[in-house]
């Protein structure tokens, strides 16, 4: 079978499904997906969240898909959504519980021109946690010590996967030597940038390019704090103190593969939310469940996605994203 681009044009393709599924490095890479997975669930069981079955339809979903297209479903004669991120759904269920996760599917139909970045999906999964009260230095603490956990079970666990793989483990180790995760803010990583004769916006999200290198000067996963505004999502939280700024976060992993992980303070006062819905361009009538919930009251929380195919990349050292999926759904490529 071959696998083209829909667009027609040559130069990306994948191998069929039985050459994928019966490959060595693929069946290597199911085996540490499974410790990621299994490890996961450990460490954050063992912190007290409780686990959810994530929904899959809705009739919203993360508007702050930047760039990529929501997929539209008929829903007994409503358009519903496939889940772009349950970012709505985990401050909803906060009311429940006061900390939480989902292994969720995510369905974002990127750009074409995504596929050339190694790191970016159709179809993926992310492990996503919220936890109310909470603020951003705590739950990067959290995140930090669940990447720390995997690793060192991944590392420790399966180190016969890990040199069948072919990756080197020396710069996995140094992530369990007890460095911290290192902090920049967006500000400071575009001076660096541009002193590099990048060309990076002060006013975006670092580009592609830009986050590759910046992650392939780290030799540990650090975070990226203190977005723009106008680069994310109407329920990243504003700074109180620093109008325009957001209080949010990026995790990038060492060695050029760039970001695992997204998240934030979250908004959770209706008026806020609303305001920023207008600044964004957001229908308040779509969210209506949504604004409901919050109109009666939903927790202050932060909270964040850890991408699962990302995150195996990283730890298996694999050239491209799609090799961390067992059917792998590349940008602009027709696959099954």
């Amino acid at each position: 079978m071959t696998t083209q681009l829909t667009n027609g044009k040559a130069g990306f393709s994948l191998p069929t499904p039985k050459e994928h599924l019966s490959s060595p490095v693929t069946r290597d890479m199911v085996r540490v997906q499974q410790k990621i997975v299994a490890s996961a669930r450990e460490f954050l069981g063992g912190e007290g969240f409780m686990e959810f079955l994530p929904p899959l339809i809705g009739p919203v979903t993360d508007p702050a898909v930047r760039g990529a297209k929501q997929v539209d479903i008929d829903y007994y004669g409503h358009r519903y959504k496939l889940m772009a991120s349950v970012i709505l759904y985990k401050q909803a269920t906060l009311v429940g519980f006061d900390k939480i996760f989902y292994i969720a599917p995510n369905v974002r139909l990127e750009p074409p021109e995504a596929s050339a970045t190694h790191r970016h999906l159709a179809e993926f999964h992310q492990i996503d946690v919220e936890m109310a009260g909470a603020t951003r230095e705590q739950i990067t603490g959290v995140l930090e010590r669940l990447v720390t956990h995997i690793v060192r079970r991944v590392v420790e666990d399966i180190p016969d996967v890990l040199e069948a793989l072919g990756r080197d483990i020396a710069p996995l180790k140094e992530v369990l030597a007890g460095t911290a995760f290192g902090r920049m803010t967006h500000s400071e990583a575009v001076k660096a940038l541009q002193d590099d004769q990048h060309d990076q916006s002060p006013d975006a999200e670092i580009d592609w390019p830009g986050e590759e290198i910046l992650a392939r000067k780290a030799t540990v996963p650090f975070f990226l704090l203190d977005y723009p505004k106008g680069s994310r999502g109407f329920y990243d939280r504003e700074s109180k103190t620093t109008p325009g700024q957001l209080n949010n976060f990026d995790l990038i992993a060492p060695e050029g593969y760039g970001e695992l992980s997204s998240g934030s303070e979250r908004e959770f006062e209706y008026d806020r939310i609303m305001a920023r819905m207008r600044e964004t361009g957001e229908n308040p009538a779509k969210y209506e469940w949504y604004l409901n919930m919050v109109r009666e009251g939903i927790p202050d929380s932060a909270g964040f996605g850890l991408g699962l195919e990302r995150l195996t990349r990283y730890l298996c050292g694999l050239d491209a994203v799609w090799q961390a999926s067992a059917y792998p759904k590349v940008p602009g490529v027709v696959s099954p």
